[in-house]
């Protein structure tokens, strides 16, 4: 795909009301900053499971085909008639991707806020950052500390104010301890690093060795691997002990939020003066945030009645502690970027190599410790 100087590449996603999901780069035009923005040459940015939702929507990306060049490459995939609903809303619209990603301003509006930035490294959120350039508002940037390159910023906002919000949640909500599944991901390991620093105890849920082993390395004292058969009564022992009644499920479907909550009924119990028919007084909840099992959620409801079962996403909860208290959770990323909230990745690969088979089916299936940056300008 030749280019001018005027014009960068982006990839686009878009689902046709044929069922056909298209995955391809377009050339747009580079824009002018206004007075209060500032354009970023992305240098990096990361492909996350919320990525994914926008990239694949509700395609079966078993059916996916490669065509194009090499350097222009489209993938195309079918989306199941049944789930063709689901997509109403964005059909035939060819659609920007990546949620955050990090680089340098190259071209800056004439705010002293926006001027102030030229030249720096900042990380930012806002969609469209499969691109090689984005102009965004320069409040919305996160100014990188100095020696921080784009890779090291590329994953300032997703995961680390989605583990601290956790945390947070945790105070709002009254709870004084944490359980999180898929707990060796890169958030996880950052969950945990915030734990240890903050004086919280944390349950972690895995589901290989080599995940405990990890987190042992990284100072976690509560590890349960839920493909072992102790598993319930490994994870009864740690919520006793740490009286952890919060959990955050990355996981979804399947038994897994069932089992905890009937663990923390299990371990509520085992301190309670006397018996109630309806189960302890002590509230338990699991919000599911992720959708690494994409089955049906099960309950087996042997749990008494004060508990809780819901959602939770980043945007509404930034919303509910508002713009404050949101900017000292950001300008604690920025501080800590090389120790907290530290990413590493196993794969980088270029726009053109996010449209490769064998890249889609390795970062599609979201696989614990497998974490793809994407380097539009590579």
């Amino acid at each position: 795909m030749s280019q001018s100087s005027n014009t960068a590449l982006q990839l686009r996603s878009t689902i046709t009301n044929k069922g056909n999901l298209q995955l391809n780069l377009v050339e747009v035009d580079i824009p002018e900053p206004g007075p209060d923005e500032v354009l970023v040459r992305i240098g990096a940015s990361p492909i996350n499971p919320s990525d994914l939702g926008l990239l694949f929507g509700a395609a079966d990306m078993r059916t996916a085909e490669a065509s194009g060049t090499s350097d222009s490459p489209v993938i195309t995939a079918k989306v199941p008639e049944a789930l063709m609903p689901g997509m109403a809303a964005r059909l035939n619209q060819s659609l920007p991707v990546g949620n955050e990603g990090a680089g340098e301003v190259c071209k800056a509006g004439e705010s002293d806020a926006a001027q102030a930035l030229l030249g720096k490294n900042v990380a930012l959120l806002g969609g469209a950052m499969y691109s090689q350039y984005r102009c965004v508002k320069a409040r919305d940037c996160l100014l990188l500390p100095p020696g921080t390159t784009a890779a090291e910023g590329a994953s300032c906002f997703v995961n680390p104010l989605t583990a601290l919000g956790m945390v947070e949640t945790m105070k709002l909500e009254g709870h004084t301890a944490l359980v999180h599944t898929a707990a060796g991901s890169n958030l996880g390991q950052m969950l945990n690093k915030i734990c240890l620093k903050d004086g919280v105890a944390l349950v972690n849920i895995v589901r290989r060795e080599e995940q405990v082993e990890l987190l042992k390395n990284l100072g976690a004292t509560h590890i349960c691997n839920s493909s072992l058969d102790s598993f319930m009564q490994d994870l009864i022992e740690a919520l006793t002990e740490t009286n952890a009644t919060l959990a955050f499920d990355a996981t979804g479907g399947g038994t897994l939020a069932g089992q905890i909550l009937t663990a923390m009924e299990v371990a509520a119990n085992s301190n309670a003066k006397e018996y109630s028919r309806y189960g302890s007084t002590v509230h338990k909840q699991v919000y599911i945030y992720g959708g690494l099992d994409r089955s049906p959620t099960q309950l087996n409801r042997n749990f008494g009645m004060a508990w809780g079962l819901g959602g939770w996403l980043l945007p509404p909860f930034l919303q509910r502690i508002g713009m404050e208290a949101t900017q000292k959770l950001r300008e604690r990323v920025a501080a800590e970027i090389k120790t907290t909230f530290s990413s590493t990745y196993t794969h980088q690969c270029s726009l053109a190599g996010i449209l490769q088979l064998d890249a889609i089916a390795a970062y599609g299936k979201m696989a614990t410790g497998e974490k793809y940056l994407v380097t539009p300008n590579a």
